[in-house]
């Protein structure tokens, strides 16, 4: 085997490679359009709703709507860019793959540190809030909450969180069953999740004032790019849409309508609810407010029916975010594995649900520590970086391949191009100069990791090396 040089970092995967890797013993194609764009919506709608209000007002003030539509233009920007990759490209491995055949293998192994951060630190955030609103639930029905030692992380002030160990439990036994049935299931909660969140717009706006929109942005423009950059995690489901290239029909036309609409659909929810929530409630009760919804509407109607209905759906909406999202991990760190930058334990199918069984335990059982014992706004934060720099890779992807290949067969492209790839790189890069500087830190610590396994083991076990 030749010794390692520098030049190998830049050493790209080529897209007819790429293209054709569907070997006979492959992750079969069962997800058709309404599956895939119910994947996106599930793995984002609910997320920033349900969780991230109670960290984002506080720093936004009402101009929190200003916050997820600045997010939202930053997310249809890159989900463009995202649809050309994704039906050029149409495999596992989302924005991991489309580096690799653009911008080189280093890079590449970067952007698959940083969905391996978004996609693990995302599911914890998930299943931190999804305890909340269980919490929340046993008030309602029994009048008796779980108490703060089983409940919250140690930063939290509880000791080790068990319901958000509970639901991965739960997701992963799901994912275990194979990929068709958790998509189907996936898509049900779905629905479900659409209707209880229009239950909350409808008797929110019965109880709106005017007056709780004023000031409107108490922390200036800073505290709304600020709001922006930690609710952008919320936005994942891009990604996630992207990570089942190899089991969607007809990808080269599916994935770009499912990012595309899943998007529109996500936006769209998330600006009214923002909006029927902090028009109903005074901004500053925001700050610390568990299961936050579901208070606006018990304290609106003054009814527990109400909250009741809220928590359930959020405890439904929240158990497939998760489940998408594991899902997403796992499919992403098989991509990886094939390419020989991770140990081959990743990829290991078991034959009769055609799933990565093993890969399935391990990101289970890293997502169920994290989630027990790391505070939830640390989470919010590092899952937004890692979110950004893949989006932001993305974008650059786009024009990079534009000027490499022009021939190169693609079912949809970018409009606008270059101007749009552009502006959605300055966007990602204004989101993620808000995070604050402790994120930076340990995103920088995971970086660091990161390179410590490619130059120990990636870079010598690579397929592409001769």
């Amino acid at each position: 085997m030749a010794p390692f040089r520098l030049a190998d970092l830049l050493r790209r995967k080529p897209v007819a490679q790429v293209q054709g890797e569907h070997p006979p013993e492959h992750l079969p194609r069962t997800i058709g359009l309404f599956q895939l764009t119910m994947l996106g919506v599930g793995a984002t709608i609910g997320t920033g709703i349900f969780v991230a209000l109670t960290t984002a007002v506080p720093t936004a003030g009402p101009a929190v709507i200003v916050s997820f539509v600045l997010a939202g233009i930053t997310a249809a920007l890159t989900a463009l860019c995202y649809a050309e990759l994704a039906s050029t490209i149409p495999v596992s491995g989302s924005s991991y793959s489309y580096a690799y055949a653009t911008l080189g293998e280093f890079v590449a192994f970067i952007v698959g540190a940083c969905l391996l951060l978004e996609y693990a630190v995302s599911a914890s955030a998930i299943a931190v809030g999804w305890g909340q609103y269980l919490n929340e639930m046993l008030v309602d029905l029994v009048g008796w909450k779980m108490p703060d030692a089983i409940a919250k992380a140690p930063g939290a002030g509880g000791v080790f969180n068990l319901p958000a160990v509970v639901l991965v439990g739960s997701c992963m036994v799901l994912l275990l069953r194979g990929v068709k049935e958790s998509t189907t299931v996936n898509a049900v909660l779905v629905v479900l999740k659409l209707l209880v969140l229009l239950f909350f717009v409808v008797i929110a706006f019965s109880g709106f004032h005017a007056g709780n929109l004023t000031p409107f942005m108490p922390m200036g423009v800073a505290g709304v790019g600020a709001a922006a950059s930690s609710i952008f995690f919320s936005y994942i489901g891009i990604d996630a849409v992207s990570t089942a290239g190899e089991e969607v029909k007809d990808p080269r036309r599916t994935l770009p309508l499912g990012i595309v609409l899943s998007l529109l659909i996500v936006t769209a929810i998330y600006i009214l609810v923002a909006l029927a929530a902090v028009g109903a409630q005074p901004w500053t009760a925001f700050k610390g407010q568990e299961a936050g919804l579901a208070v606006i509407l018990r304290n609106l109607t003054g009814q527990a029916w109400t909250s009741l209905v809220l928590c359930v759906g959020a405890i439904i909406s929240i158990f497939s975010i998760t489940l998408v999202v594991m899902y997403g991990q796992t499919r992403i760190l098989y991509a990886m594995s094939r390419d020989g930058l991770l140990p081959k334990v990743f990829q290991r199918l078991n034959p009769k649900t055609h799933g990565p069984d093993l890969n399935t335990y391990i990101v289970a059982a890293f997502i169920a520590v994290l989630a027990a014992f790391v505070p939830l706004d640390t989470l919010v934060n590092l899952t937004s970086m890692g979110t950004l720099i893949a989006f932001a890779i993305v974008s650059l992807g786009v024009i990079i391949l534009r000027r490499t290949q022009p021939d190169l067969p693609r079912g949809y492209r970018v409009p606008l191009y270059p101007i749009v790839p552009m502006i959605s790189v300055g966007f990602c890069g204004y989101l993620i100069v808000g995070l604050p500087l402790d994120t930076w830190a340990l995103f920088a610590a995971w970086v660091a990791g990161a390179c410590v396994v490619y130059f120990g083991y990636s870079a010598k076990h690579s397929k592409l090396r001769a």
